[in-house]
């Protein structure tokens, strides 16, 4: 019988539908494809980008020029423009301001046919510290509320280029899902005075039925209430509200456990597209008692239709449990 389950964050119905409910192989999407012979991201065209902001070169040499591991560069094409004023003002009851903010990206190896799964761990490390830094650098602009850094992998999840890459928004509010992740959030904390994060991770750390992989301080769980089938949430095990806090090596906890979940999401899914999205702390006055950042890693399997845009509701032929339970069984080394 199909089942209602609320998530205990920000008090989301979704409806896990046994009656649909598949094997884990038979929701497997068309496997991303790298192909592009003339990529502005690849070693080679730095002159077709817009000039780098960051940029690892371990062999030295100057900026915008071979011998790079990773680049963040401007958004060429930017959703928010850094320039200008915010300005906003009140048209009767609708309200506006100017569309500032940053775009950035982030080109996380310069060969094609790489990607966070098949990277080394010290190679997804050095991005993972970057877009650390990328945070901290533009915390200190006085007009920006949020930054939100997410990956579209295929062009099912969005992605317009195929050259392996994440990207950073700066944004001068707080976006709605986040708004809503920290109510429910700080409503659970006045209710019991604990992070309802961190509830979760003992929770799903003692029952394992939908716990994926837990080493170097990060757990990785299928969510009781899934949005989308083989929803995994990437958590630090010990209470942390915001990502620009922190060091190198939980970093490098990170990238292992980030790395080996991708390997296996691709084994069980024969490489799906997908996003990912970090959840971090306000960067003003962040709450940092009962907001706990994670990583939201949701494969692009299925549609979301009519019912769900109508009513709110999702529905997910996969059980977290079958989902967690499919993901277990590790993926061996890196390629």
């Amino acid at each position: 019988m199909p089942e209602l389950r609320k998530d205990p964050v920000v008090g989301r119905w979704v409806i896990i539908s046994t009656e649909r409910a598949r094997r884990p192989s038979d929701v497997a999407g068309e496997p991303v494809r790298p192909v592009g012979d003339a990529c502005v991201f690849c070693e080679g065209r730095e002159a077709q980008t817009p000039p780098e902001l960051l940029a690892g070169r371990p062999g030295g040499g100057p900026a915008d020029g071979p011998g790079w591991t990773y680049r963040v560069v401007p958004n060429k094409f930017p959703a928010l423009r850094i320039e200008g004023e915010l300005e906003p003002e009140g048209e009767g009851v609708f309200d506006r301001m100017n569309g500032v903010g940053a775009h950035e990206v982030v080109i996380e190896t310069p060969r094609h046919d790489g990607s966070l799964a098949t990277l080394s761990p010290d190679a997804v490390t050095d991005v993972l510290v970057a877009c650390r830094d990328r945070i901290a650098d533009l915390k200190k602009d006085p007009r920006f509320e949020y930054i939100l850094i997410f990956k579209n992998h295929g062009e099912a999840a969005g992605a317009s280029l195929e050259h392996p890459h994440s990207q950073l928004i700066a944004t001068p509010i707080i976006p709605v899902m986040v708004a809503e992740e920290l109510a429910g959030a700080a409503r659970y904390f006045e209710l019991k005075e604990r992070c309802v994060w961190c509830d979760i991770v003992r929770q799903e750390s003692r029952a394992r039925r939908r716990l994926v992989l837990e080493e170097d301080g990060f757990v990785a769980l299928a969510p009781f209430a899934p949005r989308l089938p083989f929803e995994t949430w990437i958590l630090p095990a010990r209470h942390r509200a915001s990502f620009e806090d922190a060091g190198v090596e939980e970093l490098r906890g990170l990238a292992g456990v980030l790395g080996e979940f991708l390997r296996r999401m691709n084994r069980v899914l024969r490489d799906p597209p997908y996003n990912f999205m970090l959840h971090t702390a306000p960067l003003r006055e962040p709450p940092g008692d009962s907001f706990h950042w994670h990583l939201e890693v949701i494969p692009k399997l299925t549609r979301v239709a009519g019912f769900e845009w109508g009513s709110g509701f999702f529905i997910n032929p996969v059980p977290p449990e079958d989902a967690a339970e499919a993901l277990r069984a590790p993926a061996g080394p890196v390629p």
